[in-house]
């Protein structure tokens, strides 16, 4: 208990999935949660849930004015900004010659542009607290391609190279932030059930065969490592790629 004691942490996309998994597991470890979502009903839940400790706010990821209010509510709330996890996201299937352009600028606004909105605006703000620990979701996607989802790898991509990018400008800097990016495989949240079943709500054969798979992980196993990075114990890691993938990145295809 009390891994980010006196800590606080803004958690986007922390309605459901992984992002509510971190959210209560960092209330849980001492920290004070902003919970941030579009999903007002259920993101205001999971901030009930936690107590007085966290606190919920809507947010739009791809509106600069929305970060900025949200980011100054957080320094008005609690005084400081300690911790940042930039997991909202969304994905579509899609080939590169199937994806839409549309699709494409949809995709990348949320999950690449969203996470720079973030850094940017979250960097000073930790700054001023001392410096902390700046975590964004990408996916294994980044790291050998995906074929069937061009928008999201493209943009878990750009995920990946924005983390280094930040963790070079901070240690330049010396606010004491780090940056690191979470490569995940499949993880049992609703968006990767619908996108794995092709249905809005999978029966309980499908969740079952998703079970047997030995790339899949529970939201809370993201949040164990989550809060690792968010914790003081990571110190001396920033800018690093941690794949959480059961060693799916260095499986051999079936067949090789």
């Amino acid at each position: 208990m009390g891994r980010v004691e006196g800590k606080v942490a803004i958690v986007t996309g922390a309605a459901s999935g992984m992002g509510k998994a971190d959210a209560l597991l960092l209330a849980r470890e001492g920290a004070s949660v902003v919970v941030t979502d579009m999903n007002a009903t259920d993101g205001q839940a999971v901030a009930d849930s936690i107590g007085g400790k966290a606190v919920f706010m809507t947010l739009n990821v791809t509106d600069e004015d929305n970060w900025k209010q949200v980011i100054s509510s957080t320094l008005e709330v609690f005084g400081r900004l300690d911790i940042l996890v930039n997991n909202a996201g969304m994905i579509a299937l899609g080939s590169i010659v199937d994806t839409e352009l549309a699709d494409w600028r949809k995709i990348n606004a949320v999950n690449s542009d969203g996470v720079f909105l973030g850094c940017k605006h979250a960097i000073p703000a930790m700054a001023a607290s001392g410096g902390g620990s700046i975590v964004n979701m990408s996916s294994v996607a980044a790291i050998h391609g995906q074929s069937f989802v061009a928008a999201y790898t493209a943009s878990k991509g750009a995920v990946r190279a924005l983390t280094k990018n930040v963790a070079m400008f901070c240690k330049e800097q010396k606010n004491g932030i780090r940056c690191n990016s979470v490569h995940p495989d499949g993880v049992k949240t609703p968006m990767v059930v619908k996108v794995a079943t092709g249905k809005d709500t999978a029966t309980q054969e499908d969740l079952d065969r998703l079970n047997g798979l030995d790339n899949m992980c529970e939201p809370e196993d993201v949040a164990n490592l989550v809060l690792f990075l968010a914790s003081d114990e990571s110190r001396f890691i920033n800018g690093a790629e941690m794949l959480i993938d059961n060693a799916s990145t260095i499986t051999p295809p079936v067949g090789v």
